[in-house]
């Protein structure tokens, strides 16, 4: 399926959907001091996912790419064009003595919309999907965040699933950081895209942005 794009910005935000940016900007660098430990989440658009774990105490880094697919080293435009099977995704670095794998879980259900089944918000087709990857290490945790989200949303609506770890890989520079870096054209993107209110539908309270 080919992701139909349906932002469309007034001018002052320079129009932009999901991945869209300019080509500027490099990879984040993490600075690690102790033993580290990575998750996998896909969350649709990367900007946002990245944005989440990057607020987070004892995350480290958060890294946007692609996972889950087929294709080697696959493009952006490869990916958002459909057919490499591949989800945005992100790869979160974290300091285990400082949050716990599981908690990044419970976080990452609260910014997602695990009802939708063709995308996330206003971005909508297959790259666009989401799961959690979790290792053989991780899959106990994650299987049990999950089913701690299931009794909050109901078994019938949710759609995300826990699925093994795949290779995660990085996207092009100028992806990295994007909420960072261009914050009022992120800000546009997600009142746009109506993330804030869609997630309190689903989580009420509890709801991350």
């Amino acid at each position: 399926m080919i992701p139909r794009r349906t932002v469309a910005f007034a001018a002052v935000l320079l129009a932009a959907s999901c991945g869209q940016g300019e080509a500027t900007g490099g990879a984040p660098v993490a600075v690690q001091t102790g033993p580290t430990q990575v998750a996998v989440f896909a969350g649709g658009c990367f900007w946002s996912v990245e944005k989440n774990f990057e607020e987070m105490p004892g995350v480290i880094s958060a890294v946007s790419g692609f996972a889950g697919g087929r294709t080697a080293s696959p493009s952006y435009d490869q990916v958002v064009r459909g057919g490499t099977g591949h989800l945005e995704s992100v790869q979160v670095t974290f300091d285990p003595r400082r949050i716990t794998y599981r908690q990044l879980v419970d976080r990452f259900w609260r910014t997602i919309d695990p009802t939708d089944a063709e995308g996330q918000f206003c971005d909508r087709g297959a790259p666009y999907g989401t799961a959690v990857f979790a290792t053989a290490a991780q899959k106990a945790d994650a299987e049990a965040s999950h089913r701690a989200a299931v009794a909050v949303v109901g078994a019938a609506r949710f759609v995300t699933p826990v699925r093994d770890a795949v290779r995660f890989w990085p996207g092009e520079a100028y992806h990295q950081d994007f909420a960072r870096r261009n914050p009022v054209r992120y800000g546009g993107y997600s009142r746009f895209c109506g993330r804030g209110a869609r997630l309190r539908a689903v989580w009420g309270e509890a709801a991350g942005e």
